[in-house]
């Protein structure tokens, strides 16, 4: 069942494996996206659906050093280089788009601002990826420091990210993307709103489970019908505390957040399962909650393997499987999965920046007729 076709709105997966996003700091100058780029997601063209690094919808939206962007005409014309690679290995990818919200830094911001959130809440001990010496990412001298400061959005304010949101996704429709993921998960501005520890407003966007939903429901609203529902997923993370999120009932929220997402009737929901060590478990009465509520796409990402992906799909509470890491050493993935032949390992030295090396220049297996040569 992993390895057969699957229909996605209108576009017909040739798999149900998925490279879900992953940042890999490699933008040139500009925020703009490389040939080096447009390789890396060529090789990895196999997957049923291709799931772009996060990138952020405006400067305000980055967080990290050398992350892409895709709200000037540089930055799309960028991006169309990654999607004519990835169409002419007749792939489908879909971009992600971020606003970090909190989770950046005062030397990543325009004119060194303050950060952006619902709330004025710092996370303590949560690092950002910045270059403070502007050595870019050809050199891969980054360095993890500690967020700044937020300060808290006003209502004007949060109705001009909405817009960005939803003009972002007619940027990547422009770039040659097949759809969009907002990154509604891992401790970023959406998920900010949504969590009842990092929202504090007293407005209609805080307080009561509704109005700490609402953000969530007028971006998603906004970009679905800037370029149509069937083009839209949301990524969440339900039981995450990266970055600090943290809600105090997050069954009842996210279960009440897929309903949003129901009614909206987007293409799927990307939920990532807290995958480090002793990390809360997903219990499968929840994932039974969520195929309940939403009645689109369903896709996990979590340190799955062949096994239990397939398990997973048998089940029926999920329709696609994303594979992260080993996406970054396995440009031929799903072929490996598929022939159970042995996975490369990553360099992670490499993940952050950089040139080729960890990047472009990992082994793909020949194969002819299915015969490994």
């Amino acid at each position: 069942m992993l390895f057969t076709d699957y229909k996605l709105g209108g576009l017909t997966l040739k798999n149900r494996i998925v490279m879900p996003p992953m940042t890999r700091s490699r933008a040139a100058k500009g925020e703009v996206a490389t040939a080096l780029m447009a390789e890396y997601y060529r090789q990895r063209t196999s997957a049923g659906l291709i799931i772009s690094e996060g990138t952020q919808i405006s400067r305000q939206g980055q967080g990290y050093a050398w992350t892409p962007g895709i709200y000037s005409q540089e930055q799309i014309a960028g991006w169309k280089q990654v999607t004519a690679a990835v169409h002419e290995n007749d792939g489908i990818i879909f971009a992600q788009l971020w606003h970090v919200g909190r989770v950046s830094h005062t030397s990543i911001q325009e004119n060194g601002a303050a950060p952006v959130a619902p709330s004025a809440i710092l996370a303590t001990g949560v690092k950002v990826f910045a270059d403070p010496a502007g050595k870019g990412a050809e050199n891969g001298a980054g360095e993890m420091i500690q967020h700044s400061m937020p300060r808290e959005l006003t209502k004007a304010e949060i109705k001009a990210i909405i817009n960005d949101f939803a003009q972002a996704a007619k940027n990547g429709i422009a770039a040659g993307f097949d759809g969009v993921e907002l990154h509604g998960a891992n401790g970023y501005l959406i998920e900010q709103f949504i969590d009842s520890q990092t929202n504090h407003r007293t407005d209609e966007y805080g307080g009561s489970l509704e109005n700490r939903l609402r953000f969530l429901k007028e971006v998603v609203t906004a970009v679905a019908a800037a370029i149509g529902k069937d083009k839209v997923g949301v990524r969440q993370a339900p039981l995450t505390t990266l970055m600090g999120a943290m809600d105090d009932h997050p069954e009842e929220t996210y279960i009440a957040a897929a309903k949003v997402l129901e009614e909206i009737g987007i293409a799927y929901i990307h939920i990532a399962e807290a995958d480090w060590d002793n990390a809360p478990v997903m219990s499968l009465d929840f994932k039974t909650a969520y195929r309940s509520a939403f009645s689109g796409t369903l896709i996990y990402s979590g340190k799955y393997t062949a096994g239990r992906a397939m398990e997973a799909l048998d089940k029926g509470w999920a329709d696609l499987i994303g594979f992260g890491r080993p996406f970054i050493a396995n440009p031929d993935l799903p072929y490996r999965l598929q022939h159970h032949l042995p996975l490369n390992e990553p360099d992670k030295t490499t993940f952050f920046g950089g040139n080729a090396k960890g990047y472009t220049d990992y082994s793909i297996i020949k194969h002819t007729a299915d015969v490994v040569i």
